[in-house]
C-alpha cells in the first residue's frame, strides 16, 4: 500500500510532463510544481482505512465479515477523504461523483480502480478474498466489467507475492485470468501516449513490475514509457513492495509529502498488517 503512494509521489510531476527514459530525478525538492501527493494516495488511503475496519470486524467475528459493509465503508471513506482535500487531482467523472448528495456507481473502467486497491491484498486471508475485496472497492464508483478487472488483478498479484509466489507464477495468474502480456517495455516506450483505462494501464505496470530488478528499479520502469506516470508508478509500486519491500529512505520520503491525518492511516494500517 505504502508502495502506491511512494510510486505516486514520485510520479506526479511527470505525468503531464512525461519522460522516456530511466534517468530522472526521483524525488524534486519541495516547492510549488514539483513532486506532490495526488488522488491515487488519497484514495489508496480511504481504501486502507475501510481494510483497517474489515479485519477489526473480522477478528470479532467467527463468521465471514460482510463484503457490503465494507464496500460501504469504501464508499464513505473515499468521499470523506476526497471532499477533505478536493485539489488532489481528480478526474472528471469522480470528482462529480464526490461532489453528488447521492453518488452511485457511473460504469468507469478507468485506472482509479486499480491504482487505490493494494490494501485489498495486504489484508486478505486468501487469494478469493482479495479478489472478493478488490471488486468490492471498485464498484462504488468502477462497475464496469474492466474496472473490476483491473482492481482484481493488481490485488491478486499482491497476495500471491508476499505469500511467496514467484514472478512467473504471478504472470501465470494474470494472463491466465485478467490480461495476455505480449510486449516489452522497450518495444512500447517511444509510442506509449497517456491512457486513463485499466486495460490501457494495468498491463503496462504490470510489465514495469516483470521486468524490474528492486523496488527503485520498478518505479524508474513505469516512469520511463510515460502516460498516466503517477497512477501507473502508484500500481507497479503496489507490485514492487509486495515483492521486494521499500527501501526505508525512500518509503520515509514519500510518506513526508501526505498530510497528517493521511499519516495516521498509513501508521495505523503498517502496525496492522506488520
Amino acid at each position: 500500500m505504502i508502495g502506491a503512494i511512494c510510486g505516486d509521489v514520485i510520479g506526479s510531476v511527470y505525468e503531464f510532463n512525461n519522460i522516456k527514459t530511466k534517468e530522472f530525478e526521483f524525488f524534486k525538492s519541495m516547492h510549488k510544481g514539483d513532486c506532490r501527493y495526488t488522488d491515487d494516495s488519497a484514495m489508496t488511503i480511504a481504501i486502507a482505512k475501510a481494510c483497517i475496519e474489515y479485519v477489526k470486524d473480522r477478528k470479532e467475528s467467527d463468521e465471514n465479515v460482510s463484503i457490503e459493509k465494507f464496500r460501504d465503508n469504501c464508499k464513505n471513506y473515499m468521499l470523506e477523504i476526497g471532499r477533505k482535500y478536493p485539489r488532489s487531482g481528480f478526474g472528471g467523472r469522480f470528482f462529480l461523483w464526490l461532489c453528488s448528495p447521492d453518488p452511485k456507481p457511473y460504469n468507469s473502467f478507468g485506472n482509479g480502480s486499480a491504482m487505490r486497491v493494494s490494501p485489498c491484498g495486504w489484508v486478505a486471508n486468501s487469494l478469493e478474498e482479495a479478489e472478493k475485496l478488490a471488486e468490492a472497492s471498485a464498484d462504488v464508483t468502477h462497475n464496469h466489467p474492466e474496472g473490476i478487472k483491473g482492481a482484481k488483478s493488481i490485488a491478486g498479484a499482491i497476495w500471491l507475492l508476499r505469500n511467496g509466489k514467484s514472478k512467473e507464477e504471478v504472470l501465470k495468474y494474470i494472463e491466465d485470468n485478467y490480461y495476455h502480456i505480449d510486449f516489452t517495455l522497450d518495444e512500447i516506450r517511444p509510442t506509449y501516449k497517456f491512457y486513463e483505462t485499466c486495460q490501457g494501464s494495468v498491463p503496462q505496470a504490470i510489465e514495469a513490475f516483470m521486468e524490474s530488478t528492486d523496488f527503485e528499479d520498478a518505479i524508474r520502469n513505469a516512469i520511463s514509457i510515460g502516460g498516466d506516470s503517477d497512477t501507473i508508478a502508484a500500481i507497479t509500486g503496489s507490485l514492487a513492495e509486495a515483492c521486494y519491500g521499500i527501501p526505508k529512505e525512500i518509503q520515509e520520503k514519500a510518506i513526508s509529502y501526505l498530510e497528517d491525518d493521511m499519516k495516521e492511516v498509513v501508521e495505523e494500517f503498517k502496525e496492522m498488517i506488520n
